[in-house]
């Protein structure tokens, strides 16, 4: 097969996790029979820097022409709130999961064999295992909700922004938590804040209905405050978590931290027909950028999570996860993840080694 990949390499430490994402794509590609076609496209600080906005005209139309989309990381303190919207990489993210239709975000939150001592909870709690995935609603809610800015007679200046939901972009989200839920353990957690917002009581209104029709799947529902408390107390407890936009941004930054290290997280964001998005969910890191230091096993991971989830390559997925695990077991660390004492590895030798178990 041949599959044409947008590459959105973008700021920081972007380019260097994605060309050994590249490399693993390739090695892939001579171990299964597949070629690639890549496409760079510009977006974020450094289109900003480029051609004056973020999210350049035809953007969107290039990344549909696409098979799927890998992006490395945008943003910095360069480009930073004091900036026009237009010109802040935050903005065209935004955007471009809009225009490709990308309603779902999965993040999911694992914790490596080879890392368990990374883990900051108890290890009674970590040795019981942490295998969730986070599903996350990518185009609704109150990041896209009307914004109003006004003077007020004894208040000062007053803010507002709408948290707004249909039955539409909640039964489409919850779907897809049913069905990822349906590969794996069979249970669905929804969180919601029922107990105080309108928007939550039609979510929950909504998934309950949905909880009828995948009758072979576990449901509960969960307010947010206590999913944040029970993903600390006990994460195994979990299999797939469905919620909506600005809960998902928080709680899914929370469970990445339980495994051990954001640089080991991948995740993707999909639709029903567009190109999926894959990424790492750490940082674009502009303190270590071009000294070989960025952790790009994220990168790689979003790779694997690229072949099963936009062309249902399973095996090939799995060789890069095992190649992932092999090299971790062997002991091979980058600076954020090296124990006390281990000399750390680099961005392009941990890319080779792992290149080289696949």
């Amino acid at each position: 097969m041949n599959y044409k990949i947008a590459l959105i390499k973008g700021d920081g430490i972007g380019p260097e996790v994605v060309n050994e994402a590249v490399g693993v794509l390739e090695a892939v590609g001579k171990k299964f029979g597949h070629s690639f076609e890549f496409v760079d496209v510009l977006l974020g600080g450094c289109a900003t820097d480029a051609v004056g906005k973020s999210y350049p005209d035809g953007t969107a139309e290039k990344c549909k022409a696409c098979d799927a989309v890998l992006l490395g990381a945008v943003g910095g303190p360069k480009w930073g709130s004091d900036k026009p919207a237009e010109q802040r990489p935050e903005t065209a993210l935004l955007a471009i999961r809009k225009d490709l239709g990308l309603y779902a975000n999965l993040r999911p939150a694992a914790l490596r064999p080879a890392m368990a001592d990374a883990c900051p909870l108890k290890r009674e709690t970590a040795e019981k295992g942490i295998d969730l995935m986070m599903v996350r609603e990518l185009t609704g809610g109150i990041y896209f909700g009307k914004r109003d800015r006004y003077q007020t007679e004894d208040r000062g200046v007053e803010c507002t922004d709408l948290m707004a939901y249909s039955e539409k972009e909640i039964e489409r989200i919850g779907r897809r938590a049913f069905e990822l839920a349906r590969l794996r353990r069979k249970k669905v957690s929804s969180v919601d804040k029922a107990n105080v917002l309108e928007t939550s009581r039609l979510w929950r209104s909504v998934m309950h209905r949905l909880a009828e029709e995948y009758s072979d799947v576990q449901y509960e529902d969960v307010l947010v405050d206590n999913c944040a408390m029970q993903l600390v107390k006990d994460p195994g407890q979990f299999d797939v978590v469905v919620t909506e936009n600005m809960f998902g941004d928080i709680l899914s930054d929370e469970a990445s931290m339980v495994t051990g290290s954001i640089g080991l997280l991948p995740s993707a964001s999909i639709g029903d027909a567009a190109p999926g998005l894959y990424e790492p969910i750490h940082g674009s890191a502009p303190d270590i950028a071009g000294q070989d230091k960025a952790n790009p096993i994220a990168t790689i991971l979003s790779v694997a999570m690229m072949f099963r989830y936009s062309f249902q390559r399973s095996a090939e997925a799995d060789a890069i996860e095992a190649a992932v695990d092999a090299v971790l077991a062997d002991g091979w660390r980058t600076p954020d993840i090296a124990e006390p004492g281990v000399k750390p590895i680099g961005t392009k030798e941990m890319g080779r080694l792992i290149r080289e178990h696949i």
